[in-house]
């Protein structure tokens, strides 16, 4: 009988879907979700990565709350050996675009720039009903060597 170890690999269902009606309080539940998603994953997704992840959710799904105008918006997450993959669909074509931050804390102005800093990848693209904007965050955080 060996005793050798078996590779890893991914035993959770490495993907996410989910259909949010488009109001502020869809944000938390999507959070909520998107950590229950990652902490399942095997091998773990490193600290600095989850929550680079969850703050990419928090602020794509934000953005389809405040921009979209739509009634639904839709979350999905993928996971592969390399990176996680974050993708939000919204009913509106307006592509997103920075904005001059609002340092009251009343506009926002933050989220855009921040998802572009975080993930390594960002790609938006239009689709007869909307769009859906693509993150792409490694599994590795910025620490790892």
């Amino acid at each position: 009988m060996s005793t050798a170890e078996a590779p890893h690999t991914l035993t959770a269902s490495p993907v996410l879907e989910l259909q949010l009606d488009c109001r502020s309080e869809a944000v938390g539940p999507a959070r909520h979700l998107a950590t229950a998603f990652l902490e399942q994953l095997e091998p773990a997704v490193e600290k600095d990565a989850r929550e680079a992840v969850i703050l990419v959710v928090s602020e794509l799904v934000t953005n389809a709350v405040r921009h979209a105008g739509g009634r639904a918006c839709a979350l999905r997450l993928r996971a592969g050996p390399e990176s996680v993959v974050v993708d939000v669909h919204d009913s509106s074509p307006a592509l997103p675009r920075p904005r001059t931050p609002d340092v009251t804390g009343e506009g926002g102005g933050f989220g855009w720039s921040m998802v572009c800093r975080i993930a390594t990848v960002v790609k938006v693209n239009r689709e007869s009903a909307g769009k859906t904007v693509t993150a792409i965050i490694p599994r590795l955080g910025h620490g790892s060597s």
